[in-house]
């Protein structure tokens, strides 16, 4: 029986610099595929010091339009689809609190917390590059774990991005299973991420989700979709197969925290 994804809260969109195709065309392409739910959460802008410019999210000035664009859309296709506007944020310490008070005008729907460095991205280290080192591995769990205790996050976007290589099997079980018992306590998702399943990535990563099926953590896919194609059905089924695999707990959608800015 063919699988269908119906919600799907991980989009993004030309305004971060690696992705293409528009939000219409993305509306389209969801309500092709049966979905009823659709959820934008393009690369969040931050303000960074120096002039540092980041490569890979929306620039502050694009933030306006995007919000308008995708509210715009949700109104248009109001009897069709569901849509909402969200952000994929990174938690970075010194720039967190900032970020917080720029968003706070545009009133994002939900954040999803998808941490791709560790400290505040201009002075740290690149998680899913490979690495040896066991310390990277508890810094990413405590700067995610600090960021989940704000409560302004949905769900944990790719939580097996950390690339460890260092041939310590034991310390990469504590790090899932530290990772995944912190999540499971705070009643935050975790998600199976479909895009590095479609192109060959390190993760998902199964011994994460051996000790993800093993607590019973809620598990969300999601298509992480940077082009049309990439809500692809085939994706879907390797997915489920990873679920049945691992007997995670799978659920079909979420609840949405609106983050109280």
């Amino acid at each position: 029986m063919e699988k269908k994804l119906l919600n799907n809260y991980h989009t993004h969109t030309t305004r971060c610099r690696h992705a293409s195709g528009t939000e219409r065309e993305f509306v389209e392409h969801a309500l092709s595929l049966g979905m009823t739910t659709l959820g934008f959460s393009d690369h969040t802008p931050y303000i960074f010091p120096g002039g540092y410019v980041s490569y890979f999210r929306m620039r502050e000035n694009e933030a306006e339009d995007y919000f308008n664009t995708v509210r715009g859309l949700k109104e248009e296709y109001k009897d069709k689809i569901k849509i909402h506007a969200g952000l994929e944020v990174e938690y970075y310490p010194a720039l967190f609190p900032k970020l917080c008070a720029f968003l706070k005008d545009f009133q994002p729907d939900y954040f999803l917390l998808g941490q791709h460095f560790t400290e505040n991205e201009y002075d740290s280290f690149y998680i899913a590059h490979s690495f040896f080192k066991k310390s990277y591995l508890q810094d990413y769990l405590s700067q995610v774990t600090e960021a989940l205790d704000s409560g302004l996050f949905t769900y944990l976007a790719h939580p097996d991005l950390p690339d460890y290589d260092g041939g310590d099997s034991k310390a990469y079980e504590k790090f899932a299973l530290d990772l995944c018992e912190a999540c499971k306590k705070r009643n935050i998702p975790i998600e199976l991420n479909l895009l590095g399943l479609k192109t060959g990535r390190h993760y998902p990563n199964p011994e994460f989700f051996r000790v993800a099926g093993a607590l019973q953590n809620k598990v969300i896919l999601g298509y992480d979709a940077h082009r049309t194609e990439d809500f692809s059905i085939p994706t879907l089924q390797r997915a489920h197969a990873m679920v049945e695999k691992y007997n995670l707990n799978l659920i079909n959608d979420v609840e949405l925290v609106k983050p109280k800015l």
